[in-house]
């Protein structure tokens, strides 16, 4: 005779039992790629420290409200890369600080600190299009090498789902936020001389530089 075993559970363990394979079903985790070309053009002739927080090497957005599912976005070392990628390109020479305001060598000029604003993306069910789109916002700020801020503008980056075709939608907002970063890189790389008070920061330098040429060609002809 075979005997069948029952399994009597509580009826609040079961309950809760549903709702966390649930949750883990509409758990989405987003790794962004972080490999970046480096821009090429004419280098802007400064010595500059770029100082990355822990928090925006490791950023990750958290997406649980009421009428999404949970996401979670890491793009913290993607941007990483692309920071560190373009404004090494952009400048004659560039150092990484651990550290800021303390222990900035004596030979940096400036030193830039990028931190994320905000995030936002939409989902193909929102836009009834399928595809994701993305906006990132970063505060960009220029400090001198004793912490007093010369410059802070903001950047706005969108990227979208380049096809609606791919087979995941982790897949598809990844590739969406990729461009969103690769618009922040470009219009960083394109910017920063467009901003006022680093124009005349620039103009300052190179006078101060032509004319320290000046008087060591002076000094040779005496």
């Amino acid at each position: 005779m075979k005997h069948r075993i029952k399994w009597n559970f509580p009826a609040p363990l079961v309950a809760m039992a549903g709702l966390l394979l649930l949750m883990a079903s509409c758990s989405h985790t987003v790794q962004v790629a972080d490999d970046y070309p480096t821009p090429v053009g004419e280098q802007i002739p400064l010595s500059v420290g770029i100082y990355l927080s822990e928090d925006f090497k490791n950023y990750t957005y958290r997406e649980d409200s009421e009428d999404r599912e949970e996401w979670n976005i890491n793009t913290g070392r993607a941007q990483k890369n692309l920071f560190e990628t373009v404004l090494g390109s952009m400048f004659s020479n560039t150092i990484s600080l651990s550290q800021f305001p303390q222990k900035v060598p004596a030979n940096v000029e400036i030193v830039i600190v990028p931190e994320v604003r905000e995030l936002q993306f939409t989902m193909p069910r929102e836009t009834r299009v399928n595809i994701f789109e993305v906006w990132i916002k970063y505060d960009i700020n220029a400090y001198d090498p004793q912490g007093e801020q010369l410059a802070n503008w903001v950047i706005t980056a969108y990227g979208k789902t380049p096809t609606a075709f791919l087979k995941t939608q982790e897949q598809a907002l990844a590739q969406a936020i990729n461009i969103a970063l690769r618009d922040a890189g470009a219009t960083l790389y394109t910017g920063f001389e467009k901003v006022p008070e680093l124009r005349a920061f620039l103009s300052g330098k190179l006078r101060s530089a032509s004319l320290q040429e000046f008087k060591v060609k002076s000094s040779k002809m005496e």
